[in-house]
């Protein structure tokens, strides 16, 4: 299945897409799309819904974050070799983990924030982890168990705030619109093979990142499991895994984001986003 939230900011109601992609009100089965609804149990109701019968919502509305509220949205970084050879980081051993504000996500197409004073903004395409059951000290063999879907995620990354100023990675990764989510949120069962997926994200129309899931250096079970040694993963919680090479901050020189660049997003499977970097 594909899930998503359609409307405007702070009022999105659930939806599905039918087997003709055309949008249908959940409204009637589910409140929304969070960490209480988020389960399997909610799945499995809604697989046994004619979506035919659900109204229909119009594909020109706006299209909201797939997920609302999540108790969690943590991030995996350096997760591609090539990406953190352009880096200049050394391949990491372990998945390095940070935290991106839950206050950052926004709508796949929605604008994208630039301060006055920003002055390194980087796009970073990367496939999300939807947890669908609560996780805890698992190993990698039981992480399908815990997982209930994927979305395309775009980890926006203030350079200059996450690696020039004091602290840790979370303050250039969490600004408000720093974290677009979806369009959708897809079910495991509608993807064949999530370790070989294709990956790309456009600026101004120009390529700048081509990616497969199969080069992860860490895949989504190992994610889990290991994360679920450190913190309990709960239903709901977002997991953004990564991005291939390709970003800004590894060209030479280097290129950032600046008011009126446009970007496209996609993950083969999981959608497409395109959004504007604005002033605020």
């Amino acid at each position: 299945m594909k899930l998503l939230r359609i409307g405007k900011k702070g009022s999105e109601k659930p939806a599905v897409l039918d087997k003709d992609g055309r949008i249908r009100d959940l409204s009637k089965y589910v409140e929304d799309l969070n960490p209480d609804t988020l389960n399997f149990e909610t799945i499995s109701k809604l697989q046994s819904i004619d979506l035919l019968s659900l109204p229909e919502l119009s594909s020109t509305e706006r299209i909201g974050s797939c997920i609302t509220k999540p108790g969690k949205f943590v991030a995996i970084g350096l997760n591609f070799s090539d990406h953190a050879k352009e880096s200049n980081l050394p391949v990491p051993t372990e998945p390095i983990t940070f935290m991106k504000a839950t206050s950052s996500i926004n709508g796949p197409n929605d604008d994208i924030e630039i301060i006055k004073g920003s002055k390194k903004l980087d796009w970073e395409v990367e496939l999300g982890i939807i947890i669908g059951k609560e996780a805890k000290h698992i190993s990698e063999n039981q992480a399908q168990n815990h997982i209930l879907g994927y979305c395309l995620v775009n980890d926006v990354s203030e350079r200059e705030w996450q690696i020039e100023k004091m602290g840790q990675w979370v303050k250039g990764k969490s600004h408000d619109t720093y974290g677009p989510v979806g369009p959708y949120l897809v079910t495991k069962d509608d993807i064949s093979d999530i370790n070989n997926l294709k990956m790309s994200l456009d600026v101004n129309g120009k390529r700048m990142q081509t990616g497969n899931t199969s080069t992860m250096i860490f895949n989504v079970d190992i994610i889990v499991s290991y994360l679920s040694k450190f913190m309990s993963l709960q239903p709901g919680d977002i997991i953004t895994t990564g991005t291939p090479p390709g970003v800004g901050m590894g060209m030479k020189p280097q290129q950032f984001l600046k008011e009126g660049d446009t970007l496209r997003l996609s993950i083969e499977n999981l959608g497409e986003q395109n959004s504007k970097i604005v002033a605020l």
